[in-house]
């Protein structure tokens, strides 16, 4: 630098020509007239992304997986344990560490903010005392996604935990779900620690009162003999290893929205997958949970000989248009008016209207359990429009009907992009579910061309079942 300055005062100060700057310091022409005349700027160093990531595809991979899930609710998105899972299935030779800091990496360029850690006081949890809490997650159901409970049981001092899939979060679900749970558990725990759940406390605690449990559930304790502890208002800690299970059950064996055709094969993969999940270590202990829980069950209330039975019965009033209101929606019955007195039978997913002489008059699945959210595909064609080739590795990919899924699968690129283009046009007009099942009128390909020769008849009729109940 002190050359450099040099010849910039001599040329700027003293006037100095650049021929009489080579001379008078020794210097080559060109490197007198370079800083002589030309600014001499620092220069920002140039940092080139390298390795795997930027290189091969698992960056672009894993940028569409980001992208994805930063537009979903933080509780929806996937953990970093999660991702290298899912791409350690697609032969991903990296390691956890290499994930881990793409994402850092990915994320500090795109304002996602951490969430800040907050301490509580540790709590005694002695054996076969429970804690109970409800989750919401999110699954893809004939097309269209749905939210759905997650009632789940764990047991602090094991760290085992139970959980079942349910429709909504009323009482009679509550039953229902906790009844399976004491299935699964193979006995009744002796205390269970809730939150003020209205489905099960009428009165809040307070700092003079205790909570006030609702009549009904009280009869379920009563039946179960398990005592009740019920949190302080708005003290999630007391009950933290349900709050935490809840999360870790959703992030771990959830983290994508799980295809589901039932609710009985939903709880079922959940059952199984909890199982497997006690063969890891207690997280202080330093023990298995399967040893633990081998120990803790054996303080186990044993289960009754009749199970409760769960339902509800109310009283119902029709309107003068034949309808029955029932969870915020009407529900038409004909001739309900003719009837003086209707009163409702309901379970977790099913009603039944009584006359007043016990005569059946209308029958059927509960409003809720057709809420339903269509899938934004127009939204996500225009991603994978930009990201053809990790098209295939998209969240949504699985969601797509099989005749779809063949129908993007193409070697050449453009076909493909001219492919998501139609798609996208025919979604203005069509959901997916009816473009599947218009497939070759609608897209314009006759079924013996190309890969479309399928006996897509035969095929589907591989995937009739039952009406389900979802």
């Amino acid at each position: 630098m002190t050359d450099i300055n040099t010849i910039k005062n001599l040329r700027n100060n003293h006037d100095k020509s650049i021929d009489h700057i080579r001379k008078e310091l020794g210097v080559n022409w060109r490197t007198a007239k370079k800083y002589a005349d030309e600014d001499n700027f620092p220069k920002k160093r140039k940092i080139e992304k390298k390795g795997m990531m930027y290189e091969q595809k698992w960056g672009d991979i894993l940028t569409l997986w980001l992208a994805e899930d930063a537009k979903l609710p933080k509780k929806k998105r996937r953990t970093n344990v999660a991702y290298h899972r899912e791409l350690k299935e697609l032969d991903f030779p990296g390691s956890y560490r290499t994930v881990c800091g793409f994402v850092q990496d990915w994320r500090s360029t795109h304002n996602d903010k951490g969430a800040v850690d907050k301490g509580f006081e540790r709590l005694e949890h002695p054996p076969a005392d429970a804690q109970l809490d409800f989750g919401t997650m999110e699954v893809e159901h004939e097309g269209s996604f749905k939210d759905i409970k997650t009632l789940v049981m764990t047991f602090p001092f094991s760290n085992v935990g139970f959980a079942v899939a349910l429709p909504a979060e009323n009482q009679e679900c509550l039953f229902e779900g906790m009844t399976q749970l004491f299935h699964q558990i193979g006995g009744v725990p002796k205390v269970i620690r809730i939150d003020n759940m209205s489905t099960a406390v009428t009165e809040r605690k307070s700092k003079y009162k205790p909570a006030v449990l609702t009549d009904a559930y009280l009869r379920f304790a009563t039946h179960y003999r398990f005592n009740t502890q019920v949190c302080n208002p708005r003290s999630g800690n007391e009950k933290g290893s349900v709050e935490n299970k809840v999360g870790y059950i959703r992030y771990n064996f959830f983290p994508t929205s799980p295809s589901m055709k039932y609710f009985a094969s939903l709880n079922e993969k959940l059952r199984i997958q909890l199982i497997e999940d006690r063969d890891r270590n207690h997280y202080e202990k330093n023990v298995s949970i399967i040893e633990l829980w081998e120990e803790e069950k054996t303080e186990l209330l044993a289960l009754p000989d009749v199970p409760y039975p769960v339902f509800k019965e109310i009283e119902c009033k029709a309107n003068k248009y034949n309808e029955i209101k029932l969870d915020q929606t009407l529900i038409h019955v004909p001739k309900a008016r003719n009837h003086t007195k209707i009163y409702a039978v309901l379970t977790a997913e099913t009603y039944t209207f009584y006359s007043g002489s016990g005569d059946i008059i209308a029958e059927g699945d509960r409003p809720y359990m057709f809420k339903k959210r269509p899938i934004d595909w127009v939204s996500i064609l225009l991603d994978w429009r930009k990201k053809l080739r990790s098209m295939e590795y998209s969240r949504y990919w699985k969601y797509l009907p099989d005749r779809i899924k063949l129908y993007l699968t193409h070697n050449d690129w453009k076909v493909q992009a001219e492919r998501v283009d139609i798609l996208i046009n025919l979604l203005v007009t069509n959901d997916m579910k009816q473009i599947n099942e218009r497939f070759y009128e609608l897209i314009g390909v006759e079924p013996s061309s190309d890969s479309y020769n399928v006996d897509w008849n035969s095929y589907d009729a591989l995937g009739i079942f039952p009406k389900e109940v979802v």
